[in-house]
């Protein structure tokens, strides 16, 4: 009596148990895959102290993902038809000539992808950043190979593609500063002005909640310019990345209030109506004409 397998017992084609090996092992890969990426992203963040660097391995863990995965997928495509009898060597000749083909027609997809391996090797945008690109101001709440997405203030979604980002504004690196420009009567005296200001700043630094997000003294640039109402003074806060606007909209609270407390003009625009005079020097009353109810 011949010795038989349990395989040919169930008389399973060896074809079939090869692609279903083929699946299995394609399967495992990718779970191996993002396991290992896990443990990567995990062992990167040890090290690291702050929310910027983390946001950056959580970005790069997501594009070796979707690397992984492609490259997982493609070969095991590969593998199968080639199991299913079909010739791969024809196939990847004709996808070498379309691929130039298409690399000629579609020069802005090759441009989107490139420019977005460029982004991420350069470190110069991570999820979770709020950025100014193409005019479009946002957060950075999804980024691949060939785009970038960006929610608003608004709640819109932009997706804006890498190939045409010519010019990136990142406000989310290291720190910021809060610039803070504020108005103030011609007759105001600026020594007292900047004196109410900065005892607004410290006690602002004493904040428990907004506090712990300035990392410096306000700065005091001076007068910007002469208004056609007031003097304009500018200063300044260094504070923790994205906090700026916090503490911009807090500052100006605090400052309002001062400024009442300590009878500082806040002006706003005045509208002067000048009549003229006769030739005696007298200005003539000033009539105003109602124009009658209908």
């Amino acid at each position: 009596m011949e010795n038989t397998s349990f395989i040919d017992h169930l008389h399973v084609p060896m074809e079939i148990l090869r692609v279903i090996l083929t699946l299995v092992v394609a399967w495992v890969l990718i779970i191996v895959s993002r396991k290992l990426i896990r443990v990567f992203s995990d062992y990167a963040r040890q090290g690291i102290e702050s929310a910027e660097e983390g946001r950056r391995v959580e970005t790069l863990a997501r594009m070796l993902r979707y690397i992984f995965n492609v490259v997982i997928l493609v070969v095991a495509a590969i593998l199968l038809l080639s199991e299913l009898g079909v010739s791969v060597t024809p196939i990847l000749g004709a996808a070498g000539v379309v691929g130039i083909a298409v690399g000629f027609a579609a020069k802005s997809l090759i441009q989107d992808y490139f420019t977005g391996i460029f982004l991420l090797l350069e470190n110069q945008i991570r999820q979770g950043d709020a950025v100014e690109i193409s005019g479009k101001i946002g957060v950075v709440e999804d980024i691949t190979l060939r785009y970038v997405a960006l929610r608003d203030i608004e709640g819109n979604v932009h997706y804006i593609p890498n190939g045409q980002i010519t010019i990136l504004t990142n406000k989310s690196r290291g720190y910021a500063y809060a610039l803070i420009e504020f108005g103030v009567a011609y007759r105001e005296d600026l020594d007292e002005v900047y004196r109410v200001t900065r005892e607004t700043a410290a006690e602002l630094r004493n904040d428990p909640v907004i506090g712990p997000k300035i990392l410096e003294d306000l700065e005091i640039q001076g007068v910007q310019s002469w208004a056609d109402s007031s003097v304009l003074i500018r200063s300044r806060f260094k504070t923790e990345a994205l906090e700026q606007w916090d503490v911009r909209r807090a500052f100006l609270g605090k400052l309002k209030k001062a400024f009442d407390a300590h009878g500082i003009e806040i002006p706003y625009p005045h509208l002067t109506l000048y009549a003229g005079q006769d030739k005696q020097g007298k200005a003539p009353a000033l009539r105003i004409m109602q124009q009658p109810e209908k």
